[in-house]
């Protein structure tokens, strides 16, 4: 029988399902930010070297970070997919369907709630699950991870030498400008969506015509379609 789980229960059942798992471990989750805890337990299941792979949807929220991280861990498979809405979380004897991305704001600070299925329990609803879970794995595509850092600003020199020459306009993704400002994501959307640059829609966030006109634009990266802000809202960010 399916127990249903609150908020800390579903951290909690995670966790242990991570920690439970001895031959495969498949994590379900369009936003992908992963935190210390997470990190740990991951790495740990990775050197028993079992099946584990992060399937997930929306590039932007895979940071630099854990990119890095991620490319530590050959043993670990990542995988896009362009559709991916869902939020399930599997091994070879349990499984989670649940609203809680794997992003580190939702587990500290969103309402969740989701089920937890034991194979021993009810064989057939985990069966259920497998097969959808082998679907969205086969429509899911191998992706290699990248490293993207912000280049560092040239020494006071060099930018006295380049003080009449216009620089051309710097773009950062969310992560990125987040960083700039020293200020996490979600308060960095926030503020975004105060200023009425962005708008919630569903579980994204789309792109406002007041934040075109600030110079935000549109891009295509690696993974798909990302929001990129250009350098000179930072001290109007700042200022507010």
């Amino acid at each position: 029988m399916a127990k249903f789980l609150d908020t800390q229960g579903v951290s909690y059942y995670l966790k242990q399902l991570i920690d439970d798992a001895k031959d495969k471990l498949y994590l379900i989750s369009p936003y992908l930010q992963l935190n210390n805890q997470l990190k740990l337990a991951l790495a740990d299941r990775a050197k028993f070297r079992i099946d584990i792979i992060l399937i997930y949807g929306k590039v932007a929220d895979l940071n630099p970070e854990d990119s890095e991280w991620l490319q530590s861990l050959p043993d670990i498979k990542l995988l896009f997919h362009k559709d991916l809405h869902a939020k399930c979380y599997f091994n070879e004897k349990e499984a989670i369907i649940t609203s809680m991305n794997l992003y580190m704001f939702s587990q500290q600070n969103n309402v969740e709630m989701g089920i937890y299925v034991s194979k021993d329990e009810d064989q057939a609803l985990y069966e259920q699950i497998h097969k959808e879970v082998d679907k969205i794995k086969r429509g899911s595509e191998h992706r290699t991870i990248s490293i993207q850092k912000v280049e560092k600003k040239d020494e006071k020199g060099k930018q006295n030498d380049q003080r009449d020459a216009k620089a051309p306009t710097q773009y950062f993704s969310a992560t990125a400008l987040s960083k700039e400002l020293g200020i996490n994501t979600k308060e960095l959307f926030s503020t975004l969506e105060k200023f009425q640059w962005i708008k919630r829609k569903n579980d994204d966030w789309e792109l406002t015509s007041v934040g075109r006109n600030k110079g935000a634009q549109i891009k295509k990266g690696q993974y798909g379609e990302y929001i990129a802000w250009p350098d000179s809202i930072i001290s109007e960010i700042i200022k507010k």
